[in-house]
């Protein structure tokens, strides 16, 4: 999405690209937690992580703006609710490395924005 040339795929996105440097780094980080969570935490973060680049993808691929804006939203969302079970681990003490996660958490939701602003200003400027 930038200087005017149209992307071939959603891969070219910087911020897909980046949700799945996340999505790696959760599954590393989830490996760490104790066993009792596998079917707990475990499998919530890594269904959320993988959510999130995934909701992306199927945007991309949607025929209309609005449906586009929609599964960004719902990327949002998946972000988010990762975002608290990270913070979840930390206050159980389980030993993840919390700042490079919610690090990248962050960087990805700042991608996101910038994404949802720019389609956005682009539906009110046909």
């Amino acid at each position: 999405m930038g200087m005017g040339v149209p992307l071939k795929s959603y891969r070219e996105l910087r911020v897909w690209q980046r949700t799945m440097d996340l999505l790696k780094l959760i599954y590393e980080e989830t490996r760490k937690l104790p066993s009792e969570e596998r079917f707990g935490l475990t499998q919530q973060m890594r269904r959320a992580a993988v959510s999130v680049p995934s909701n992306i993808a199927e945007g991309y691929g949607r025929r209309y703006r609005k449906e586009y804006l929609k599964f960004l939203s719902d990327s949002y969302g998946s972000l988010y609710e990762l975002e608290t079970q990270v913070l979840a681990c930390q206050m159980l003490g389980y030993g993840l490395q919390y700042e490079p996660v919610l690090h990248e958490i962050d960087q990805v939701s700042r991608q996101l924005s910038a994404l949802q602003t720019g389609l956005n200003r682009i539906e009110r400027n046909p």
